[in-house]
C-alpha cells in the first residue's frame, strides 16, 4: 500500500474523493486506476487513458505539488501529468525536470443537447471500420481514437454520401468514456467534403448520444484549432484550459 509522508491512496472500492470531471474521467476503470490524495488535492493515475498513461491532478498547488512528486515516485516517471493549465504550470515550476506541452482545452456540456441532430449522421456498423481508418489516415492521422484501438470502444458515427452508399464523409467516435462522462474523439471530415457542415452534423449527433447515455459529454481540443473551437462552442460546450507535462526520455 502506498504510504509517503501525508499522501494517501484511496481504496478502489471507495467513492472518488472529488467531483471534478477530469478525475472522474481518469478514474473510468477503478480496477486499473489508482487514486491518491494529499490535503485538498487529488491525483488519479490511469494507464492507457487516451493512449498515454496519465496522472490527472486537481486541487490547490500547495497540496498538489508534493502529491505529484510522491505519486510519480510510486507509479513511474512514464506517467504524463494532466490538469488545469495554471496548476500544471505551478507543478512544472516546482519540478523543473518536467517538460510542459502546449496548451489545449477540455470542453464539456451537461444536460440536453444545445443543437439537436438533424438526422444526417448515424452510428456506423462494425464493417465500416476500414473506411473509418482510411478517412482518419487521410484527414486526421494524429487522432488518438482509431477503430480497434484499445479504449476507442468501436462506437463510430458517420455521415454517408447522400445516396447512403460508399465510405463515410465525416466521422466521430465515443472513446475512453467513463461513468457519467461520454468522450468524443476522432472527429474528421474527408478533405474533399469539407466546407459542407458535415463535421458539425456528426458532432451534433454524437454529442446528443453522449448526453443521453452519460449525462455529460466532453472532448479535448488543441488551442490552435480555431475552426474546431468555434464548432464546439457553437454546439454548447464550455472551454477549460489544460496542459500536460512529461519527463523527457532518458
Amino acid at each position: 500500500m502506498f504510504s509517503r509522508a501525508t499522501s494517501d491512496e484511496t481504496a478502489p472500492h471507495t467513492a472518488l474523493p472529488t467531483d471534478d470531471i477530469l478525475c472522474r474521467w481518469a478514474a473510468r476503470d477503478r480496477s486499473a486506476a489508482r487514486v491518491f490524495t494529499r490535503g485538498a488535492a487529488v491525483a488519479v493515475a490511469s494507464p492507457a487513458l487516451s493512449v498515454h498513461d496519465r496522472l490527472v491532478v486537481t486541487g490547490p498547488a500547495g497540496d498538489a505539488i508534493p502529491l505529484v512528486r510522491d505519486v510519480l515516485a510510486e507509479v513511474g516517471r512514464h506517467y504524463r501529468l494532466f490538469g488545469d493549465r495554471g496548476l500544471v504550470d505551478a507543478v512544472v515550476m516546482a519540478l523543473p525536470e518536467l517538460r510542459p506541452t502546449s496548451g489545449f482545452g477540455w470542453m464539456d456540456r451537461t444536460g440536453s443537447a444545445a443543437v439537436p441532430p438533424d438526422g444526417t449522421a448515424d452510428w456506423l456498423p462494425p464493417a465500416a471500420a476500414p473506411a473509418v481508418t482510411s478517412l482518419l489516415d487521410r484527414a486526421f492521422p494524429d487522432s488518438y481514437a482509431y477503430p480497434g484501438r484499445p479504449g476507442s470502444d468501436d462506437r463510430w458515427a458517420g455521415v454517408l454520401p447522400p445516396d447512403g452508399s460508399g465510405a463515410p464523409l465525416a466521422v466521430a467516435a465515443l472513446a475512453w468514456c467513463a461513468p457519467g462522462v461520454g468522450m468524443l474523439g476522432g472527429v474528421a471530415t474527408a478533405p474533399a467534403a469539407r466546407g459542407r457542415g458535415l463535421g458539425r452534423q456528426v458532432c451534433a449527433f454524437v454529442l446528443a448520444e453522449a448526453l443521453a447515455a452519460y449525462g455529460t459529454a466532453a472532448l479535448i481540443v488543441d488551442d490552435g484549432n480555431t475552426p474546431a473551437l468555434r464548432l464546439y462552442r457553437s454546439l454548447g460546450l464550455a472551454y477549460r484550459p489544460l496542459r500536460a507535462a512529461f519527463f523527457p526520455a532518458a
